[in-house]
């Protein structure tokens, strides 16, 4: 399981520093705990840039951690979610960037997928793993769908036929990955939306685990890299 967490006791929207670090800490002695089994992101602030750029230090660069996730203190057009953008280029990571249309109006800070073609667009040796393709629905798919640094996970809302056979028209197979969104969503709901979806035994294999292990470079059923 590729794992980040935003929080040690709710998703907490605008956390602090502090906060950033103890949550990057509870993934770690995950990792601890179950070696080979649980591969963990370093949760990035674009709001608290510095320290961000010591926990990407402290996790990813000295660090077992393989990516970067960032959440909604900052759109991914924000100049300080650059500078983190260019710190997962000069590590060979992916970041995975939240993204979402929400009919009642995103928060703020909150990036759309547009945002997220805005930044593929501007650093092309960025990997972007883009969350959320129900929530981003078929306008976001079609965001992304002209910048190939760019991956889409099925996770967001509820399951809603189809959203993901538009995803395997406009994308291809290979930039899908199955997303849990846990513990917000059970995996049985997310797993329905790929196995509920006509599609060849190679293509669903990629998206239920191939592709992203190519994408993080997680390597064997354990994921070791």
């Amino acid at each position: 399981m590729v794992c980040s967490s935003l929080g040690l006791d709710e998703y907490e929207i605008y956390i602090s520093a502090r906060g950033m670090t103890a949550a990057n800490d509870s993934v770690l002695r995950a990792m601890e705990d179950y070696p080979g089994d649980i591969a963990g992101l370093c949760y990035a602030c674009p709001a608290h840039l510095q320290a961000s750029l010591r926990e990407i230090e402290r996790c990813v660069a000295r660090g077992p951690m393989i990516g970067i996730k960032l959440w909604i203190d900052a759109r991914a057009t924000d100049p300080r979610t650059e500078e983190i953008a260019r710190a997962a280029v000069a590590l060979g990571v992916p970041i995975l960037q939240h993204a979402f249309y929400k009919a009642n109006g995103n928060f703020t800070h909150e990036s759309t997928p547009a945002d997220v073609a805005a930044l593929a667009a501007s650093l092309p040796g960025l990997r972007i793993h883009m969350a959320h393709m129900n929530g981003a629905g078929c306008r976001g798919i079609a965001d992304i769908a002209p910048f190939p640094n760019v991956w889409v996970d099925t996770s967001g809302s509820d399951p809603e036929s189809g959203i993901l056979d538009y995803a395997l028209r406009a994308l291809g197979h290979e930039r899908i990955l199955f997303g849990s969104d846990a513990p917000g969503r059970s995996f049985g709901v997310q797993l329905g939306k790929v196995l509920g979806t006509s599609m060849s035994d190679t293509a669903r294999a990629a998206i239920l685990g191939g592709n992203a292990a190519r994408l993080y470079g997680l390597s064997g059923p354990g994921g070791n890299r």
